[in-house]
């Protein structure tokens, strides 16, 4: 169970160091709020998708992703509250499990874009827990810095759908804006994959 006494971790020390440790063709699907700001300020790519505003959409989006391009990594980094909001796509993911797909869940236990109540996870609710139940079995709680090297070796490997609970500090970083431009990341995001832009 998660609490707010848990040794909690720089969030954006962490995106940094996962994503300096991704394959050049990862694809990166961002849940709305904190996790697009810290992506982006770890560095702009052509295979970031930033979802400004689509709550819950995160996870889904990254499964169709890791279906269709079966050998590119996919990562959804996402918060714990965008997260609970689209709980349910866990038993889509885990009906499917695609060996190219990973869940990071920045997890604050706060709903961190609407005021910083507390979240279910600060509640009670185990992600990881769930997550097995889900039958998504390589699910695991990070709770060190130094964990991302072996976070990056699994989503490298590609070997199984993985799921990893980051355990974050609730501390705001200067907000780093990926483009507003909803077409503009389209097409750039269309393009990293070979794909026409329109």
């Amino acid at each position: 169970m998660t609490t707010t006494a848990d040794v909690r971790i720089d969030r954006r020390r962490f995106v940094a160091d996962l994503i300096a440790r991704l394959p050049e063709n990862a694809l990166v699907v961002t849940g709305l709020g904190s996790p697009s700001y810290d992506v982006f300020a770890a560095g702009d790519r052509p295979g970031n998708f930033y979802l400004w505003g689509a709550m819950g959409g995160a996870a889904p989006l990254a499964l169709g992703l890791a279906l269709a391009q079966p050998d590119r990594p996919v990562v959804a980094l996402t918060g714990d509250g965008e997260h609970l909001m689209g709980i349910g796509t866990l038993a889509t993911i885990g009906a499917q499990l695609p060996p190219n797909l990973t869940l990071v869940v920045l997890d604050n236990a706060h709903f961190g874009e609407t005021g910083m109540q507390p979240s279910h996870t600060g509640l009670g609710t185990d992600l990881v827990a769930v997550t097995q139940g889900f039958g998504i079995h390589d699910a695991v709680r990070i709770t060190d810095l130094a964990q991302a090297e072996d976070l990056a070796a699994r989503i490298t490997a590609r070997s199984a759908t993985t799921y990893a609970q980051v355990l974050i500090a609730t501390d705001e970083p200067p907000r780093a804006l990926p483009p507003r431009d909803g077409v503009a990341n389209k097409n750039a995001f269309r393009a990293s994959l070979g794909l026409s832009t329109f």
